[in-house]
């Protein structure tokens, strides 16, 4: 394994016990704020440091509490991009870059090179004020990879980027990724992104790994209501046994007939995309009750005829918008339905 990572660490009421291990790959933290994605990153790259664990990349041991090992962060060759890229205001494009291998011989060689490579020459002289944010963020990427870490971790890279230029810069750092081809760890907080550049993904919830896997099992099978949550999935029931092979769907107040069992089941689950039109197995005629458009598609919220519980939302293409109180007939395909534990 590239990287090795158990740790734990208490921030006021706030405990974090994290365990990680990755390849030469792109590992995704997902999770809400505060779940402890970033404060995963600064101990990787020393500048949070952990109460007890270890902390080893390529073999090398950058901490272990055990050993009393603590690695400076110039010394882990950790790369590290921080959200609002930490650019020295008051250094030009080329001395930003320079001040990430200040050390280093040829240090006028890897800048120039850095500068070429992000084509960043024609901006050397500027200050960060005077540049966009893809810009900015293209000079503190060449900033990192002039150091020629054996990690790269980036916090949430887009954030601060408008729709537009967040999808031109996703194309370019996925490029650059390719071309490190070591251990990047991304942290997000968005489903989309994550799905896009990882490789695999693991579900943060308090502090903790609650679902790791490769992003296609993860998102096809995410095992716990709060991973299905954070992948996408609007429609969550709880549930309890309501006869072989069937369970009673509480929020929906509908019964509903599954192709396996998970014993350890509360809740089941359906992406909004996967419930179907016309007759099938598990369905329903259904009133809508509200009609969202959507720039490209349209989610109508339907309540199963006769029952009483929260709407399903079904997000289908614009040919079958529906106004409030019509009936329409949609069913849940059993493989479709997600059995998630709490």
């Amino acid at each position: 394994m590239a990287l090795e990572l158990e740790l734990e660490k208490k921030l006021g009421d706030f405990r974090l016990e994290m365990r990680l291990d990755a390849g030469d790959e792109v590992l995704a933290l997902l999770g809400p704020s505060g779940c402890g994605k970033s404060a995963t990153l600064r101990c990787a790259a020393g500048l949070l440091r952990p109460d007890r664990g270890r902390i080893a990349v390529d073999g090398e041991t950058l901490f272990d509490s055990a050993r009393g090992v603590d690695l400076p962060p110039r010394k882990r060759r950790a790369g590290l991009l921080f959200q609002n890229y930490a650019l020295f205001p008051h250094m030009t494009v080329q001395e930003n870059i320079l001040s990430g291998c200040r050390r280093a011989p040829d240090r006028r060689a890897r800048t120039d090179e850095m500068l070429e490579r992000f084509a960043l020459t024609p901006l050397a002289g500027r200050l960060p004020g005077q540049l966009s944010g893809g810009e900015q963020q293209r000079t503190a990427l060449a900033r990192i990879l002039v150091s020629r870490p054996r990690i790269l971790m980036l916090d949430e890279p887009f954030s601060a980027l408008d729709s537009h230029l967040r999808f031109r810069m996703e194309q370019e750092v996925r490029q650059v990724i390719r071309e490190f081809g070591k251990t990047v760890l991304l942290v997000s907080h968005s489903r989309d992104e994550v799905y896009r550049m990882a490789d695999r993904v693991a579900v943060l919830r308090r502090g903790r790994v609650e679902v790791c896997g490769g992003k296609d099992a993860v998102f096809s099978d995410p095992q716990t209501r709060g991973a299905a949550i954070l992948t996408g999935c609007k429609n969550i029931s709880a549930i309890r046994p309501a006869g072989p092979g069937r369970v009673q769907a509480l929020d929906w107040d509908i019964s509903l007939g599954l192709p396996d069992s998970r014993p350890d089941a509360a809740f089941a689950g359906i992406r909004m995309h996967d419930l179907a039109p016309g007759p099938g197995p598990n369905g329903f005629r259904c009133e809508v009750v509200e009609t969202i458009e959507n720039p490209f598609s349209v989610t109508l919220l339907l309540r199963p005829v006769g029952t009483h519980g929260t709407p399903l939302g079904w997000e289908t293409d614009k040919a079958r918008r529906r106004a409030p109180g019509e009936i329409v007939e949609v069913h849940l395909p059993p493989e479709a339905i997600l059995l998630l534990r709490d």
